[in-house]
Order: structure tokens, then C-alpha cells, then sequence
């Protein structure tokens, strides 16, 4: 399978991806993870991301795509978690697998009062870099990991004003992606206000299980 998944951040495209890629065996890519462990080794390509993530903006499409052509490698099978943003991006991950890698594209979408109401509660370890939520999933002892006792903090792009930011900028962008998906004819949409369950079970319909 080569899968994409769209929408915007907190509609729990990571979710449902990591549980979908282990159902079938193949590498669950993350941009984001991606891009956070670029910044955390302090790479060339790290630094430069970090003043962009910092300030809410998206980073530049020939860095991502750089980071995602470099992982992607020559794997049979994938799932994309978040990329491509760009109609740049998704145009330049059409021509690198000669126009036939990618199988199915589902847009997850959320409201944007129901997106900052979920990625303002998450907390982020700083020593492992587990995630926890303050309402759906908190750790027992408040600001403390449960998996290494490390402390739990807010990801300046977890906080309301630039998670609204970061929404406005990727609905602008939205638009001529899914538009450019719709068009080959592989372009889903998911309703991701529904609780994870139903929507797991509605991706596991277009597997084809039972």
C-alpha cells in the first residue's frame, strides 16, 4: 500500500496512520516527526526548519521535499503522515514516482475550534519525547513523563495563537492540493470529529478487511 493522509494538525492523521501502517507492515512517515528529528541532531537541515516551525510558519517546500525523497529511498510500500502540504510537494512526489506511487489520499477534516481544543492540551516529554494530552490522555503525576519521569512542556507550535495561524496558512494551501488529488481520482475524504474507533474502522473498509 502507498497511502497519503491530509488535514490539518489535531485531526489525528498520525493516530490513525501509526495504527494502520503496523496493521499492514509498512513505514509510517512523518513529516513532523521528520522534521523534529532533523532539529533535535541540529542538522543543516534542522536549523533552518526550527526558524520557521518556531514562528508557526510552514517550512519551505524544497526542504521537506528534500527530507521526504531522502526517506522515502526506494520502499515498495508507505504511508505518508502530513505530506505533501503544497501542490508543489504533491507535484514533486507525483514526478519522483513516475506519476503511479501513490494508491489512495484521505482528507481528514476538522473544524477550527475543535483543532485548537485538542492540540492546546498536548504535552510534549523533553527527554524522550513522548506525548501526552492534559484532557484524553494525561500523565499521572502533572508535567511528569510516565515512561522516564522527564518533564512535560507546551511545543511553542501546541499554543493556541499559532496553532490558529498554522490552520489559516494550510487551509489556503488546501485548496489546489486536493483539488490536484481529486482530479486522479484517488481523493477521500474522513470525517475526523468522529471518536478514533469509528474512524479507524472506516479506513480499514477501504483495506478492504473485515
Amino acid at each position: 500500500m502507498r497511502w497519503v493522509f491530509l488535514g490539518p494538525p489535531g485531526a489525528g492523521k498520525g493516530t490513525q496512520a501509526k495504527k494502520i501502517a503496523k496493521l499492514r507492515g509498512v513505514p509510517h512517515i512523518s513529516t513532523g516527526d521528520l522534521l523534529r528529528t532533523e532539529v533535535g541532531t541540529k542538522t543543516e537541515l534542522g536549523v533552518k526548519a526550527k526558524e520557521y516551525m518556531d514562528s508557526g510558519e510552514l517550512v519551505p517546500d524544497d526542504l521537506v521535499i528534500e527530507m521526504v525523497v531522502q526517506r522515502l529511498g526506494s520502499l515498495d510500500g508507505y504511508l505518508l503522515d502530513g505530506f505533501p502540504r503544497t501542490l508543489a510537494q504533491a507535484q514533486a512526489l507525483h514526478d519522483r514516482t513516475n506519476g503511479d506511487g501513490v494508491e489512495r489520499v484521505f482528507d481528514f477534516e476538522l473544524d477550527e475550534d475543535r483543532i485548537i481544543s485538542r492540540l492546546s492540551g498536548r504535552r510534549t516529554c523533553r527527554s524522550c519525547g513522548a506525548m501526552y494530552h492534559v484532557d484524553f490522555l494525561p500523565s499521572e503525576k502533572e508535567d511528569v513523563c510516565d515512561n522516564c519521569g522527564g518533564e512535560l512542556f507546551q511545543r511553542d507550535d501546541d499554543k493556541p495563537a499559532t496553532i490558529r495561524h498554522r490552520t489559516q496558512i494550510a487551509r489556503r494551501q488546501a485548496g489546489p492540493l486536493l483539488e490536484f488529488y481529486d482530479k486522479l481520482g484517488i481523493l477521500e475524504t474522513i470525517d475526523a470529529s468522529r471518536s478514533p474507533d469509528v474512524v479507524h474502522e472506516e479506513l480499514r473498509g477501504y483495506l478492504g478487511d473485515p
